[in-house]
């Protein structure tokens, strides 16, 4: 399935002091993604420094900031392709088969303890049968379980703050369900994106999970359809794709997200097996 997309980021910020922005608000260029069109805008202008993690794909833009208005717009069109596949045909790897690079996304991590949730992924998800069935009961147990509620968590809420609250946000569920795959021995990653259709429009968090050799989408939110992601960033969890990391006093003044389709159809929401956009 092929759609198409038109994403548009402004965010403006007060500064106080000399400060240093590192943004990661570009769409990835990936297999899945093609970019058609791209504009970026600084306001007032200032040089920049762009950068690219490898193998994920994230676009990293670094600029220092001197203190007054700053204003940043960033818009895009994109092309992305979404691979549907049968998910009873979608079996789990093995350790024994993970390729290296693989690897690091089965360890805990700063925001999914999943050392620390062993025995509830024992408990609750042992039993199922190995393969893409066992990650949607993952996230189905997520979405039973956990209430989605905006303002009830911050930066330091983590996978095992979630589970013991029972409430969260996004990036809560995504933090939630990698510590509970990576507690079966399923490689699992945070992403982040735009997304359409959400409401309202935000940077949305979502995870994917390493099966049969590749990686497929989840979101345990249920908000958006998974046809309807576009990816920015990729990493361990939340603390590796952070859509801004500042250093200097400033404020957020304005953060205005806005995503169309530019299909005819819109896309609805899926339970089939969709491979990374």
């Amino acid at each position: 399935m092929n759609r198409k997309f038109y994403c548009d980021c402004e965010l403006d910020y007060q500064v106080m002091s000399d400060s240093t922005f590192i943004f990661n608000i570009a769409v990835a260029k990936t297999e899945n993604q093609t970019i058609v069109t791209e504009n970026l805008e600084l306001s007032p202008e200032l040089p920049y420094e762009e950068s690219l993690e490898p193998i994920v794909n994230n676009r990293y833009l670094k600029v220092n900031v001197p203190p007054g208005q700053f204003k940043l717009s960033y818009r895009s069109q994109v092309d992305v392709t979404y691979v549907d596949q049968d998910p009873n045909q979608i079996p789990e790897t093995l350790p024994s088969d993970l390729p290296v690079e693989i690897l690091k996304y089965i360890y805990p991590s700063r925001y999914c303890e999943s050392d620390r949730l062993l025995r509830l992924a024992q408990s609750e998800f042992s039993h199922l049968q190995p393969g893409y069935s066992r990650v949607t009961a993952i996230c189905n147990w997520i979405y039973d379980h956990v209430t989605y509620l905006s303002g009830s968590t911050n930066s330091q809420t983590s996978a095992f703050n979630t589970v013991t609250e029972r409430t969260g946000v996004c990036r809560d569920f995504a933090h939630l369900a990698i510590a509970l795959c990576r507690a079966l021995n399923i490689p699992a990653r945070f992403a982040a994106g735009y997304a359409y259709n959400l409401v309202p429009p935000d940077f949305h968090a979502y995870f994917e999970a390493y099966l049969g050799g590749r990686w497929y989408l989840f979101d345990a939110t249920r908000l958006v359809p998974l046809e309807g992601l576009i990816r920015i960033g990729t990493g361990r969890d939340a603390a590796d794709v952070s859509f801004a990391t500042i250093f200097g006093a400033i404020e957020l003044t304005k953060m205005q997200l806005l995503v169309n389709s530019l299909d005819e159809e819109k896309p609805e929401a899926t339970t089939d097996a969709i491979s990374p956009a």
